[in-house]
């Protein structure tokens, strides 16, 4: 069960993080650095969507299927920038990369099957390890954006067609493996468990929400900013890798802390990681790569921290709906943003939103039990 998920996760991340990169470059140079954020903005719309069709999907039809059909839908999303990226008409991209958005929140939700099949207590390790072993396709891909430039240019294709190409090749292989997935008892007839302390639980989603919008509105500025200093795909790729390391490697790490101290402790970790990447990388030198990798740890303590706390299909799908429309405002403004004050404007944002949650996870000083 865990091999399918975890391999199905990792292609979809690389399909991901490959479009996503590129689909901002592409609007960059078509129609300026300010609408540069308008391709992301789509697929976090279309993550948002699709992770209430896929809640929908996982009712009617169990996990196995509605991660299969999502994975499908992204196939076509994947299609789509392709032909963008070939002289189709610009708005297309839009489409691909809502499409691909769907297939994208299959992946994510796709560590609750990991977890349908562990015990009680091994939830979150097992949500942990599907996010971990995905590393290889969401640390991996970016490097392979270089080549697949040089790919497409040896077929007579717009060098940027390849990241796309790549893109494509991906979703498409992660369709292929979660065919492998099988059907849980809880996929099958998904049982709604009761969580102890809404009042909690909806913090917990609060620290969800803002990790994905300190950790977007910052990223989604960084292919901007390498573009316009020139320095190329190949450094864009090494920070990129750098985050989604970040995000994922220290998973199972996140996933001990979790049953060990509860989440509450780790949530104020993540809450506090975000504070101080949100500081660090406005100093652009050589702290700036470690900044970011410490941002997307901050995030996974966030994510997985408030995961934790969800008990039912319709809270995870509602959840991480929630998380990507409103981190679908930080994708659109951050290029914007950007062009007004730089990573210092973007800095003093994340604080704003980060400084209020960590002083009521800190008031809050009961540990939350998810009733099983």
């Amino acid at each position: 069960m865990l091999i399918p998920v975890v391999a199905a996760a990792a292609l979809m991340n690389a399909a991901m993080v490959a479009a996503s990169a590129v689909s901002a470059i592409l609007i960059t140079d078509a129609l300026g650095p300010a609408l540069a954020g308008l391709p992301n903005t789509a697929g976090v719309l279309g993550t948002a969507a699709g992770a209430m069709a896929v809640g929908r999907w996982t009712a009617r039809l169990g996990r196995a299927q509605a991660l299969r059909t999502g994975y499908g839908v992204g196939v076509a999303g994947g299609a789509s920038t392709v032909l963008t990226a070939v002289g189709a008409p610009i708005a297309l991209l839009f489409v691909g990369m809502f499409l691909l958005g769907v297939g994208n929140a299959a992946s994510l939700l796709s560590r609750y099957a990991a977890a349908d099949a562990a015990p009680p207590s091994q939830r979150s390790r097992a949500m942990s390890t599907v996010i971990w072993a995905s590393t290889l396709g969401a640390a991996g891909g970016p490097f392979l954006m270089a080549p697949s430039q040089s790919f497409a240019s040896g077929f007579g294709l717009p060098a940027i067609a390849g990241p796309f190409l790549l893109a494509l090749a991906a979703v498409f292989s992660a369709l292929v493996a979660s065919t492998y997935i099988r059907r849980t008892k809880s996929t099958e007839a998904p049982q709604v468990r009761r969580v102890s302390g809404g009042r909690s639980v909806l913090l917990a989603g609060g620290v969800m929400v803002v990790g994905q919008l300190v950790m977007v509105s910052v990223m989604t500025a960084v292919p901007v900013h390498t573009h316009l200093h020139h320095d190329g795909l190949g450094l864009l790729g090494v920070m990129l890798s750098v985050h989604t390391l970040g995000m994922f490697a220290l998973s199972p790490l996140t996933g001990w802390c979790i049953d060990r101290f509860g989440p509450r402790v780790v949530t104020l970790a993540g809450l506090a990681g975000l504070l101080a990447a949100a500081v660090l990388v406005t100093r652009t030198g050589l702290v700036f790569t470690p900044a970011l990798f410490l941002l997307g740890y901050a995030w996974n303590l966030c994510y997985l921290g408030g995961s934790a706390q969800l008990g039912s299909a319709e809270l995870e799908s509602r959840v991480e709906s929630s998380i990507w429309t409103v981190s679908a405002l930080a994708t659109a403004t951050s290029p914007w943003l950007f062009t007004l004050g730089g990573f210092p404007v973007l800095s003093v944002i994340s604080v704003i939103l980060a400084v209020p949650l960590l002083v009521l996870v800190l008031r809050r000083g009961e540990r939350i039990v998810v009733a099983q």
